[in-house]
């Protein structure tokens, strides 16, 4: 009798886990058939990562039906019962999740590659980004919530907490009032299309790249690698620069301060020169015109076109190198200089 006590229990335990390991091989394996055969789309490959909580879940399912009857420890069932019951409903809790970033992803992966518009792919990104992120947070507070409720003590507090539910929610619509209007700014951003992942944004006199955006902030990184964390509700409520709004083709303009005897026209022919050297120049358009005089200098600006932000600084740049070093070797005469004479005798 002692002997079946003990074997009952370890015969159930080895074949619930044999069945758990079997049920995952084969489903991994229907997903990897899925996949090769349904190329067009990525869903069956991202189901395979499910493959680690189902187990779980059937695992514990099995061993949740037949605790009992198999006899293991005996003297704790009620322990034994609410244990397995808590690991079933985090487990569950795990494969939803999963399985909803598998769809999710799956449905971004395909817009992408059959959207040519980048502006679109990266709003689309945005909004899939905060989406996932709010079902997450849903599933892990119904099932926190899940699993506080299996303890008798939790329900008569959760009754007395629906009591108080009008009291409380001041309270915390008081506390929480900045964290709300974050949340809420995070949803107008991902709705709004205001920004995205991947916009050029110019914030407090800082040029770089939105990297991530989430439900309470937003990281911008800059040019120099720096990441700047910024709360989403400052893009709800102060002005900033987006130049990836519209389009991501941008005009810059390139300054010199030159002698007043600059050759203007030949500097004008020997800046389209270099744009056509240049690969990051679009074509859209290219001139130079003087801008400003004073006594000593005329300010010389020319405008060029690009098609984003990055191949913009580089143009700039190598148009701002290449006339000043064509300027040096061709024309001397033409960069400032400050004109001197000898001062007046006094009477």
């Amino acid at each position: 009798m002692e002997m079946e006590n003990v074997l009952r229990p370890v015969t159930v335990i080895g074949g619930a886990l044999v069945a758990t390991l079997i049920a995952g091989r084969l489903l991994d394996l229907l997903l990897r058939r899925a996949d090769a055969r349904h190329t067009e789309t990525p869903l069956w490959g991202l189901l395979r990562r499910c493959r680690l909580p189902f187990q779980v879940v059937l695992c514990t399912s099995l061993l949740r039906a037949s605790y009992r009857r198999a006899g293991i420890l005996p003297d704790h069932p009620v322990g034994v019962g609410r244990f397995l019951t808590l690991v079933l409903i985090a487990s569950a809790a795990w494969l939803a999740v999963r399985i909803a970033t598998a769809v999710v992803d799956s449905t971004y992966a395909r817009y992408a590659a059959a959207t040519e518009d980048d502006a679109r792919v990266r709003r689309v990104r945005t909004q899939v980004t905060l989406i996932q992120r709010v079902v997450t947070a849903v599933v892990v507070v119904v099932a926190v919530a899940a699993m506080l409720l299996t303890f008798p003590p939790m329900r008569t507090v959760g009754a007395s907490l629906l009591a108080s539910a009008g009291v409380l929610g001041i309270v915390a619509g008081i506390a929480a009032q900045a964290s709300l209007g974050n949340l809420f700014a995070g949803l107008q951003i991902a709705f709004g299309d205001t920004v995205r992942i991947g916009d050029t944004v110019v914030v407090d006199k800082e040029w770089g790249r939105v990297e991530e955006i989430t439900l309470t902030f937003l990281t911008v990184r800059t040019w120099d690698e720096r990441r700047i964390t910024m709360p989403v509700s400052y893009f709800t409520s102060k002005p900033y620069e987006n130049w990836s709004r519209g389009g991501a083709q941008m005009t810059g303009t390139v300054f010199w301060h030159l002698d007043h005897s600059a050759p203007l026209d030949l500097m004008r022919e020997r800046l389209l020169d270099i744009l056509k050297e240049i690969p990051e120049w679009d074509g859209r358009g290219g001139g130079l015109a003087v801008t400003d005089t004073t006594p000593h200098t005329v300010q010389v600006r020319a405008v060029v076109t690009a098609k984003d932000a990055d191949d913009l600084w580089t143009l700039r740049c190598a148009v701002r190198e290449r006339l000043i070093a064509w300027l040096v070797a061709e024309h001397p005469y033409a960069l400032p200089r400050i004109a001197t004479a000898p001062a007046a005798e006094a009477p």
